[in-house]
Formats: structure tokens, sequence, C-alpha cells
């Protein structure tokens, strides 16, 4: 029971996470990269349910990431295994987004960014995950 809520703990450090970053790269979206550059104005949004899955999405993403982060990693010390991990969710997510914009026929630049977005929000959880293990917020799963 202890491992499950530790697993728990670190599910919501990871979901806060992902959503803080899927808020933020979303203003920096909508104020800095669409505003500027035209090829990138699809990724301009309001306040709508698109939004709001969105986020919710981004929640449920961070949710798994830290738990299953928190198992990969274990109380190891190997990068390559850290670096595994984010890369694992963060290409998937990406790799999808590329795919829908390749699909689309449209232009494929505003896909590429979500995709390197997608690399960032679990760069930046896998950091947020290791701080809090790091202030015994959240125990590493032992590999015993």
């Amino acid at each position: 029971m202890a491992e499950r809520l530790e697993s728990l703990k670190a599910g919501i450090v990871g979901g806060f996470s992902l959503f803080f970053i899927f808020a933020i790269t979303n203003l920096l979206n909508t104020l800095v990269l669409a505003k500027y550059f035209q090829t990138l104005v699809s990724l301009q949004s309001d306040v709508n349910w698109h939004l709001l899955v969105s986020g919710a999405i981004a929640i449920f993403s961070g949710l798994l990431f830290g738990v299953t982060y928190r198992y990969i990693i274990r109380s190891d010390q190997n990068p390559q295994l850290k670096a595994g991990g984010v890369l694992a969710f963060g290409l998937v997510r990406g790799l999808t987004q590329i795919e829908l914009g390749w699909n689309s026929h449209s232009t494929i630049w505003p896909f590429l960014v979500l995709a390197a977005e997608s690399l960032l929000w679990f760069a930046l959880g896998a950091i947020a995950l290791n701080i809090a293990i790091k202030l015994r917020w959240v125990k590493p799963f032992s590999s015993i």
C-alpha cells in the first residue's frame, strides 16, 4: 500500500507539472508564436472546450508519466533510463502529432512545434519529479 501511495504522489506531481507546462506553452503559442509567425497561426487558441480537453489530457498524461517514471528510474542513477523514459513519452506524443500534420495536407510547421513541445513537457516533468524525489516528497521505487 505504501508503494501505491508513493506512485499516486508521483502521478500528482507529474500531472500538476505537465498542466503547468501546458499552460505556459499554450500562452507562448498564443501570445508569441501565432502572433509573429504566420505559418503558426493555427497554434493560437481561445478559452473553449478544445483548450479544456487539451488541459485535461495534459494532466492525465502527466499522471501516467509520473507513475511510470518513478518505476523506470527506481533508485538507480542511470541517465539513460531517465532520458529513455522522457523520450518514450515525448516521442509517442510528438510523432503522433507530426503524423497528424503530415496527413492533414496543410503546413507541417505547427505540428513540428507541437512535437518539440511534447518533448519539452516530459523533460520538464521529469525534472519536477527528480526534484520531488530529491526533496523526499516522493520516495523512489526500490529495485529489490
